[in-house]
């Protein structure tokens, strides 16, 4: 598209975790940017993944899930998110398809209806996991949610699929078109502007959060101590060093991410490694250990350490 003015702004993707904000910024930028798991409350960090088009530039940031926060870990992550609000051109707000609305959607748009300025589009994520008539029945249920409040009103309620690009496309121009006119703020090409050991450390949590106990994600940090080519190597043959320590909270956990006699450490160093040899496109040698941190998610010295 081209001929109007050029626009360049902000959105911010927000709802309870889980939802399927992280799989919905990948969908949109059209590359990795951001961990995904089945899991809730993954995201950590906010990240801004960039879709740059001949007409616009949309800069996303995906926030933590909002949530009733059990930790001074959880009630910083909550933090991020009302920071993140106050500062975008427009939100946009997932509801899962596959799922009712329920209390925790109630109190994200209770949250939402006092960022009065910013426009808000409803999102029905997933929405390929829902029939035609469940699907309707979501939709009801979202408009009804800014009924509810006298505050808030939905610009655009959109259903849309990360999976199979449903409407992906047309959630873009929605958007795009409550961005203000003005140039792109990063060049063309660039995908994100977090740093690669941040990226980094997150492939790693992502790869030791898959298939584990429902107790261990929350307690999973990672720090990558050192990330640098390696100097004796030829130009045509090049290999990252990548070093990196998993914090976790507890002995038990920590025998859980090694498993026995290593394997599971292996099998997260495997998974983790080719996902950052795809996305940083060079061969890299990953080094992880197991770390104990007792009770860091609680601790504010030790949460400063870890990077929040």
């Amino acid at each position: 598209m081209s001929g109007g003015p050029h626009r360049c702004g902000f959105a911010s993707l927000v709802g309870r975790p889980n939802v399927g904000k992280s799989t919905l910024t990948n969908a949109l930028v059209g590359s990795k940017v951001v961990i995904t798991s089945e899991r809730p409350q993954t995201t950590r960090h906010v990240v801004r993944g960039i879709l740059t088009r001949e007409d616009a530039q949309l800069v996303l940031i995906d926030t933590p899930g909002l949530h009733r926060p059990r930790t001074l870990l959880g009630e910083r992550l909550n933090d991020l998110v009302h920071a993140t609000w106050s500062e975008v051109d427009v939100i946009g707000v997932c509801f899962p398809a596959d799922q009712r609305v329920g209390p925790g959607d109630r109190f994200l748009v209770a949250e939402l209806a006092r960022v009065r300025r910013t426009p808000k589009i409803a999102i029905a994520t997933k929405s390929d996991l829902a029939g035609r008539d469940q699907l309707a029945a979501h939709l009801a249920a979202i408009a009804g949610l800014a009924d509810e409040h006298a505050d808030l009103e939905w610009e655009e309620i959109v259903p849309v699929s990360a999976t199979d690009g449903y409407q992906v496309g047309l959630l873009a121009d929605l958007l795009v078109a409550r961005l203000p006119e003005g140039p792109a703020l990063y060049p063309e090409g660039e995908v994100s502007d977090e740093p690669e050991e941040q990226l980094v450390a997150e492939l790693i949590r992502e790869a030791a959060l898959n298939g584990v106990r429902d107790e261990l994600p929350h307690s999973i940090a990672v720090v990558v101590e050192e990330m640098s080519p390696r100097a004796d190597r030829p130009a045509d043959r090049p290999l990252l060093d990548v070093y990196a320590n998993l914090f976790v909270e507890r002995d038990s956990q920590k025998s859980i991410v090694i498993g026995a006699k290593g394997a599971r450490l292996k099998e997260v160093g495997s998974r983790a490694r080719r996902q950052i040899e795809a996305i940083l496109g060079t061969p890299v040698y990953l080094d992880l250990r197991v770390k104990l941190a007792k009770d860091w998610q609680r601790d504010p010295k030790q949460l400063r350490r870890l990077g929040f």
